[in-house]
């Protein structure tokens, strides 16, 4: 059965907050787009990690745990968001995002006590991370102060999340000290970055590197790619997304500390396009089918959003490092473009699992 109207309703919020996402790094990057509010351009990374997929996945965690009052997670990182786009209260927008972060950790907490497991554990951190860098950035830290916080959260969510799958297999004892081992040196890296930037930077490269070579050597896609349909393109996306994580882990270990520029642009979007939305591509038709209660079909057409998206980030991080400034914001334009048709795609599979529902 269809999933309760206030998912939708979340869900809205979310993909409201990942087009003024877009349109605001559009405008950051200097296309000729109307500002709408002149503060939106300031708030592409804040609407991208916390309106958009911060929403999300507090959703699908109170999708997850059952509990009505998990709900309230994702309406206030929703709510907050609108208030950032549409200007009307910024602090208070700001507030509800740091009380929807406080609320996801809060949930992890809970599925801690229900079950201990490592991978809760990772999540449980990452959600932590998430809230402290929405703290300092409602202090006042410039964003590119706290965005590595906001990176961390993504890369602890999903580690998680794929270290619970790949436990299903069964690990050995080495295999488990070799991620704990990648993730300290990832956290160690995120609390030298505000003391040495430079120094930190480069230890936080060597621990994406570190899980990407991890998850590369343990992650279960390998087999899966070997499958048919959805197995084998949720796999294609995760082996990917994976390297360019190690992309965005061998930027920042050669660079050290970028907090502005053509690079610092690079290190992020190898992160966020290139590892975070492979990760979301892959996920999106289990994901929604989820939330919404509907069973989304593997669609061909899905291939289309995810090699546009290796392409185009390729030109935009190629135009980055070589100063070629009309393809980086050339390939930021096709980023756009691509996740909207990712958009589209997804709309498409539902419209026909919604109509193949009805009918039977």
């Amino acid at each position: 059965m269809p999933g309760h109207p206030i998912r939708f309703i979340l869900i809205l919020l979310g993909m409201v907050s990942l087009f003024s996402a877009m349109w605001g790094g559009l405008v950051r990057l200097g296309w000729p787009l109307p500002a709408l509010q002149p503060t939106l351009a300031a708030f592409h990374g804040p609407l991208m990690v916390s309106g958009f997929l911060g929403t999300l996945i507090s959703l699908e965690r109170a999708v997850g745990l059952g509990y009505r009052w998990a709900f309230a997670v994702p309406a206030l990182t929703g709510v907050g968001a609108l208030l950032l786009i549409t200007g009307w209260s910024l602090l208070i927008g700001k507030s509800l995002i740091v009380l929807g972060s406080f609320g996801l950790f809060i949930i992890f907490i809970v599925i801690m006590r229900i079950q201990l497991a490592l991978p809760s554990v990772v999540m449980g951190v990452g959600a932590l991370l998430w809230l402290i860098g929405n703290v300092l950035w409602i202090a006042a830290f410039p964003v590119y102060g706290v965005v590595f916080l906001w990176a961390g959260f993504l890369v602890l969510i999903i580690g998680g999340e794929r270290l619970a799958m790949i436990r299903i297999l069964g690990l050995s004892k080495s295999a488990k000290a070799a991620f704990l081992v990648a993730l300290v040196i990832f956290l160690l890296g995120l609390v030298l970055i505000s003391g040495n930037c430079d120094n930190g930077m480069r230890l936080l490269g060597v621990g994406m590197i570190a899980i990407m070579t991890w998850l590369l050597c343990y992650d279960i896609a390998w087999r899966s790619v070997r499958g048919m349909g959805l197995s084998r393109f949720t796999a294609a996306c995760l082996i990917s997304g994976y390297v360019w994580l190690g992309v965005s882990g061998a930027m920042a270990l050669s660079t050290g500390e970028v907090p502005v520029g053509p690079i610092y642009d690079a290190i992020l979007h190898a992160l966020f396009l290139g590892f975070v939305f492979s990760m979301i591509f892959g996920h999106a038709p289990v994901i929604f089918s989820g939330v919404l209660g509907v069973p989304i079909s593997y669609q061909p057409q899905f291939y289309a959003h995810l090699v546009l998206l290796h392409l185009t980030l390729i030109i935009r991080v190629a135009g980055d490092l070589s100063g070629w400034s009309f393809g980086r914001e050339v390939g930021s334009l096709l980023n756009v473009f691509v996740i909207l048709l990712f958009v589209g795609n997804t709309l498409y599979a539902v419209r026909k699992s919604f109509a193949r529902t009805k009918s039977a």
